[in-house]
């Protein structure tokens, strides 16, 4: 008994639309390669995914060349304007060229990565060699280049950080001076206030008497008191300042 024949339509589950994708897929490409082997034809195929990513495959090593071809025998017989179709084969073979840059690119970016080396040869593999070298040199001046920016950087911070502290050190230094000057002199004011004192109260002791310069002994009881009082007054009062009697009052 056969298989049952499959329902042509769309594949509803993902992973099943995608497992056939790539099982058709790649049997179209067998089958297209064996056409052109087996009978010496011209096959040219292109397949788009869903994804938007290209398959192709071509007989011939140059796919343009069949895509012209196949522009002549198509589009021979129907009127089209010669600018139009000029600018339609321009922009393809733009996007040739533009297509083939970028797998280079992939390609080239592959290996730097250390992946798909099998296929290069060892001219190849010493070029890539070199461009590595060459590679890590212009990465290492360039680490070597930004630290001896970053070094001189910081030596001027450090230069405007030590004529800072030098500016703030004879600052300091001044203020100081003038707490001293300042001190010393209130200490000399004190000092002259003390010895005016000193002077006023030496000049209050030696002052005159206040009294009668003629002596009346036992003339005058009540008059001797009273002289007898201002005596002892001043006695006290020089022991007050100078802190002994003197002899001459003894």
């Amino acid at each position: 008994m056969g298989r049952g024949r499959v329902e042509l339509k769309r594949i509803e589950n993902k992973i099943n639309r995608q497992v056939t994708f790539a099982k058709r897929r790649n049997g179209l490409l067998k089958k297209a390669y064996e056409l052109s082997v087996l009978c010496d034809a011209e096959v040219a195929l292109i397949i788009f995914s869903t994804r938007g990513k290209l398959y192709e495959f071509c007989s011939t090593s140059n796919m343009l060349k069949t895509l012209d071809r196949y522009q002549k025998c198509s589009y021979g017989a129907v009127e089209v304007s010669k600018p139009a179709k000029e600018l339609e084969q321009s922009s393809y073979r733009e996007y040739l060229k533009l297509k083939q840059r970028f797998e280079n690119l992939q390609r080239t970016q592959r290996n730097l990565l250390g992946e798909d080396l099998g296929p290069l040869s060892s001219k190849d593999l010493e070029q890539l060699e070199r461009q590595l070298d060459s590679s890590l040199k212009h990465v290492r001046s360039t680490k070597t280049q930004f630290m001896l920016d970053q070094l001189a950087d910081l030596q001027n911070k450090e230069h405007m950080l030590v004529e800072a502290n030098r500016s703030l050190s004879m600052k300091l230094d001044e203020i100081n001076s003038r707490n001293q000057y300042r001190q010393s002199w209130e200490a000399g004011d004190q000092s002259m206030q003390y010895a005016d004192q000193q002077n006023a109260h030496s000049q209050s002791f030696f002052q005159q008497l206040d009294c009668n310069p003629t002596l009346q002994i036992g003339s005058d009881y009540r008059y001797n008191n009273v002289a007898s009082d201002q005596i002892a007054s001043t006695s006290q009062a020089q022991q007050q300042v100078n802190g002994f009697v003197p002899g001459w009052m003894l």
